[in-house]
C-alpha cells in the first residue's frame, strides 16, 4: 500500500504494530516505514514469521476447541487488528454458524477495512468497535457491544498477540481482570503472549526496535503469562508455546516441519471461569 492512499487519520510516518504484523503475515495492507521496521525486527529475530503464523494458527484451535468442547457462541476480540481471513468470526462460524462475534481495536486502517470483519452467516452477527484494550469500562460500555453480546451468556475474550503491547505500568492484569469481571461463569479467556524465555538477547533486540519505533513492549516469561489466567481453570496442555496447545493436523494450520519453541517464542493458553 502506498502512503498516498492512506485513509485519513492514518499516521504513516512511523510503523505501527498492526501494519508490521501484516508485513509479517505476508499481507499487503502496510506501509513502507511499517515493512522497513518489520524487516529490522526480522534481522535480529527471524522467527517473527514463524511466530506469527503459529499465532494466527492457535487462534483458530482456541476458537474451534471453545466453540464445539465448551459451548461458546460469543467472542470479543480485543487487538483484532488487520484482518487476515480466515478471521475469527469465519472460524467460529464454521462450527456453529449462529455465533456472535464482536472486534475491537483502536487503528483507524482497521477501521478502514472493518467491512471485511462483517461478513457474517445468517445465522450469527458481528460487528466493529473502535476502542482500546487501556479502557476496559468504555470498551465494555460500547453500545455497539450491546447489540451483539448478551453479557449474561458466556463470552470467550480473545487476546492475541496483543497484551505484551500493555507495558506493567498500563496494569496488564487489572485490565484482563476488569475485562473478565464483566463476564458470566462459563467464559473463557484465550491469550497468547510473546516471550523472552528461549532467546533473552534476541528479545531484548526486538523490545528496543520496537520501542524506539514509538510502541512500548513487554515481552513476558511463562510465569507472568501464567498470571492472566489467576482464577481460572485452565485448559490442557496450560500455558504453552504456541504450537504444543492442542495441535490438530486435519485442520491444515500446521505446518510439514515442526517449528522450535525458539522460533514460535509465544506462550499461548485458555482458561474457563468458574
Amino acid at each position: 500500500m502506498s502512503n498516498t492512499r492512506a485513509a485519513r487519520g492514518i499516521d504513516t510516518s512511523r510503523p505501527h504494530s498492526a501494519r508490521m504484523y501484516d508485513y509479517y503475515l505476508g499481507g499487503k495492507d502496510h506501509f513502507d516505514v511499517d515493512k522497513q521496521a518489520a524487516e529490522t525486527v526480522a534481522a535480529a529475530y527471524p522467527g517473527i514469521f514463524v511466530c506469527a503464523r503459529e499465532n494466527r494458527a492457535f487462534m483458530h484451535r482456541a476458537t474451534r476447541v471453545l466453540a464445539r468442547e465448551h459451548g461458546i457462541r460469543q467472542w470479543l476480540d480485543i487487538g483484532t487488528g488487520i484482518p487476515t481471513e480466515p478471521n475469527l468470526h469465519q472460524v467460529a462460524q464454521s462450527v456453529v454458524p449462529e455465533a456472535r462475534v464482536v472486534y475491537a481495536d483502536n487503528d483507524p486502517l482497521v477501521l478502514k477495512y472493518a467491512e471485511r470483519l462483517m461478513r457474517s452467516t445468517p445465522q450469527g452477527r458481528t460487528t466493529y468497535i473502535e476502542a482500546d484494550v487501556n479502557d476496559p469500562g468504555a470498551l465494555l460500555a460500547a453500545p455497539e457491544l450491546a447489540e451483539i453480546l448478551d453479557l449474561d451468556r458466556p463470552v470467550a475474550l480473545s487476546l492475541n498477540a496483543l497484551m505484551h503491547f500493555v507495558t506493567d505500568a498500563q496494569d496488564p492484569y487489572g485490565i484482563v481482570s476488569r475485562l473478565l469481571d464483566a463476564l458470566p461463569s462459563g467464559s473463557a479467556l484465550a491469550l497468547s503472549h510473546c516471550t523472552p524465555d528461549f532467546d533473552p538477547p534476541t528479545w531484548q533486540k526486538v523490545t528496543d526496535i520496537y520501542t524506539n519505533a514509538g510502541t512500548p513492549v513487554r515481552f513476558r516469561s511463562q510465569k507472568d503469562v501464567a498470571r492472566f489466567f489467576a482464577g481460572l481453570d485452565l485448559l490442557d496442555p496450560g500455558v504453552t508455546v504456541g504450537h504444543r496447545w492442542r495441535p490438530d493436523a486435519s485442520s491444515g494450520d500446521e505446518p510439514a516441519q515442526a517449528p522450535t519453541d525458539a522460533e514460535v517464542s509465544l506462550w499461548t493458553g485458555v482458561g474457563i471461569k468458574p
